[in-house]
């Protein structure tokens, strides 16, 4: 049994991780998630206490170069190869078990609240504050910052059933979750027949293994209706409750998960999820305006704005920029291609379903900027953290050697532009493709469908073509020891 820590069978139609000799081995461990939190969790008090002891330099304190620099680079690279493991190794979830253990967890998360809006608006709120506040310049609010999110996961998994925090409410969670659609693998069932034949349906509802109860998956995905990695933490538990040794981490199409509008467990259809859109909506501009946010112009624009509104403050100019550019903007430009979708073929559809429905198209071109910005401070800032860990066991009486200074580069500067120019196309490429395939999907005919993706291809031309731009601009050397 993969309880016991044996590893599957090999011999199924997909490649399955958990079939690789070494890695899937320790991935069937049922501690494996643990050992992974654990180790997650200690570099996670070191931010937390260099954050608000430390020195306040943000590149010479850990608080200020492994969340803003290292993580962030590490999690869009780990999303692009492997899937949601930043989910699965999350080190907020090992207080939350406590929190279940001595917290009356008994009420339902609130039906009003069963959707994407609050996680949408707090990841407004949180892009919106790391600009207005200098987050990555502060390390002790960083420090805060991480032991709020410690206290929300408590208190909110402690108080209702499942995993309201991670569905409903985390910003980085969100985060993982549209941008790991583009992973090329998930959490899926290997073998559809034996879901079929299966009574107990242990994934959803669990099972008792050995004497101890074996949770199943608490974002309620039943393996059987599940489609791609939607809501999905890689938590394992549906692997660990599977009496049939059925679910694996396998390889897959990234895109179809984009295109296809088949009812899936714990979330319906996409094209019927106006909230998951938005939250799409939100993530993908984010990716361009938190980049503008680090280039020069902005500063131009931000003091104009405040002369005009009469404040030497940039929180305000900040909000209306975040506001127009992740709510206003994206409504404008996806009204408008899903009324040009609608004229253009005769659908009688509504302009907000074929909206709704063509929004994922842009999950792609969104990624890539993601991926193109943080590979940047990646690559420029990735060293930066050996001196820094050399001064830190220097202070505890621990030294190992003279600390270096420098800007930490880790690849050749020459080539980051070219890398990153590369993710944007490759971006736009998939974003086209996918337009076209949810097209072909809602009309059929390819010359109609064809006709249909044209707005939203132009909507994914005109984001490359701000990337490059972007990408072209001076940007910020932040967390490096170049910025201090």
């Amino acid at each position: 049994m993969r309880s016991a820590g044996l590893a599957p069978r090999p011999g199924y139609r997909r490649l399955d991780v958990l079939c690789l000799p070494v890695l899937g081995r320790l991935l069937c461990w049922r501690h494996s998630r643990s050992l992974f939190q654990a180790s997650l969790l200690a570099v996670a008090v070191l931010v937390v206490v260099d954050g608000l002891f430390g020195p306040q330099l943000s590149p010479r304190n850990l608080a200020g170069v492994l969340p803003w620099v290292h993580w962030r680079g590490l999690v869009v690279l780990t999303l692009l190869v492997a899937g949601n493991a930043f989910c699965m190794a999350c080190p907020f979830m090992l207080p939350r078990r406590l929190a279940k253990k001595i917290l009356p967890r008994r009420r339902p998360w609130p039906r009003a609240l069963r959707s994407k809006w609050l996680a949408a608006s707090l990841l407004i709120l949180f892009f919106w504050a790391y600009e207005a506040l200098d987050l990555w310049a502060s390390p002790w609010l960083t420090a805060w910052l991480v032991v709020a999110y410690f206290a929300g996961a408590f208190l909110i998994d402690g108080l209702f059933r499942g995993a309201a925090f991670c569905k409903h409410v985390c910003p980085i969670g969100q985060f993982h979750f549209v941008n790991s659609m583009v992973s090329p693998f998930e959490v899926a069932v290997r073998e559809s027949e034996r879901c079929i034949a299966c009574r107990t349906k242990d994934c959803i509802g669990g099972r008792e293994v050995g004497g101890r109860v074996q949770n199943g998956c608490e974002l309620w995905l039943f393996q059987q209706r599940k489609v791609g990695n939607l809501d999905c933490t890689f938590c394992m538990e549906c692997i660990h409750a599977c009496p049939h040794d059925n679910v694996g981490i396998l390889v897959r199409n990234p895109a179809r998960e984009l295109y296809d509008d088949s009812w899936r467990s714990g979330l319906g259809r996409l094209g019927q999820r106006p909230d998951l859109a938005a939250l799409v909506l939100v993530l993908v501009f984010s990716a361009f305006l938190n980049a503008f946010g680090m280039v020069s112009p902005v500063y131009g624009l931000l003091a104009s704005m405040s002369r005009l509104l009469g404040t030497t403050s940039e929180a305000v100019p900040l909000l209306l920029l975040f506001l127009g550019g992740v709510v206003v903007l994206p409504a404008v430009l996806i009204l408008g291609a899903a009324t040009l979708t609608r004229r253009w073929t005769g659908a009688t559809l509504p302009v907000t379903q074929i909206g709704t429905r063509f929004t994922f198209s842009l999950v792609p071109m969104g990624f890539a900027m993601w991926l193109a910005h943080y590979f940047f401070h990646f690559a420029t800032g990735g060293l930066v953290l050996f001196p820094l860990l050399q001064k830190y066991l220097a202070d505890l009486g621990l030294p190992l050697g003279s600390p270096r200074t420098g800007s930490g580069t880790l690849v050749p500067e020459g080539w980051i532009l070219p890398i990153q120019t590369v993710a944007l196309e490759m971006g736009l490429l998939l974003s086209a493709a996918v337009a076209f395939r949810i097209s072909l999907d809602i009309f059929g005919d390819r010359r109609v469908a064809l006709r249909a993706s044209l707005p939203w291809v132009a909507i994914a031309v005109a984001l490359s073509l701000a990337g490059i731009w972007l990408l072209l601009q001076p940007m910020e050397m932040r967390g490096t020891f170049m910025a201090g």
